[in-house]
């Protein structure tokens, strides 16, 4: 099982705990000491990261975390990108979901912004979404200044700790991983409507980051491929010519 490299300091400071636990509770029946065992399972599948088979498919907005689609909404006004309407998708992450946050699709991170708040219990989406502590990662279609979507981290009653990893002017491509947030939380995802997105999840779905795909747009959305300035293969029998010139 893999795992990610966010969680080694809690996997570790848990791990010396619980067996401290386990030791002091086993003087009073050895097989008490098992009672941690469960915790123990729980804490390392809580830091879990799955690889996952993504799409290639351009016009596709895939899901930014696991969880469980908590609401879809439609906002007459987003600033977040570019102050038109948008669809927004949340996504409430319990404790035994994976954390792991992914990027949606293509694009240049065009802004991070970080808000300190409140931590009310991430399933409230209504106050979560604009109360709680957050982090905003902005992607604008590559080689263009238009926001294509954004991805809302935000932590809930129990997460304390927001982990973003891409920096501005930095190139994600659909599926990348993006950061985590720690113990419980909230992940939303909003596209301009000017995209027309055609959303093909509904309230109550079970989703996967980066696995499943929340909705398509009506434009490709991808990195331009690389331009070559390699010549091609010269056909069998054609003599080489090669330059004569001295070499500096």
């Amino acid at each position: 099982m893999r795992l990610t490299p966010h969680g080694q300091r809690e996997m570790m400071i848990g791990t010396i705990v619980l067996f401290v636990i386990a030791v002091a509770i086993s003087f009073v029946h050895i097989a008490l000491a098992l009672l941690v065992v469960p915790v123990a399972i729980w804490l390392f599948a809580f830091f879990r990261d799955p690889d996952r088979d993504i799409t290639t498919d351009a016009t596709a907005m895939v899901s930014p975390a696991d969880g469980l689609v908590s609401d879809i909404t439609d906002l007459e006004t987003c600033d977040l990108v570019g102050g038109g309407p948008a669809v927004r998708i949340g996504i409430f992450l319990s404790v035994f979901n994976v954390h792991v946050n992914r990027s949606p699709c293509d694009g240049v991170v065009a802004s991070i912004v970080y808000k300190k708040g409140k931590f009310i219990n991430a399933m409230s989406h209504a106050n979560a979404s604009s109360d709680n502590e957050s982090n905003t990662i902005v992607l604008n279609e590559p080689g263009t200044s238009e926001p294509v979507c954004a991805v809302k981290q935000i932590v809930g009653l129990i997460a304390r700790r927001i982990i973003c990893e891409p920096k501005v002017g930095q190139m994600l491509i659909r599926g990348q991983r993006i950061g985590m947030i720690k113990f419980g939380s909230r992940t939303e995802l909003y596209i301009p409507k000017r995209l027309e997105p055609r959303v093909l999840v509904q309230v109550g779905a079970k989703v996967q980051g980066g696995l499943q795909i929340l909705a398509t747009v009506n434009q490709a959305i991808s990195i331009p491929a690389p331009v070559t300035t390699e010549r091609p293969a010269a056909a069998p029998g054609t003599p080489v010519i090669t330059s004569s010139l001295p070499l500096d």
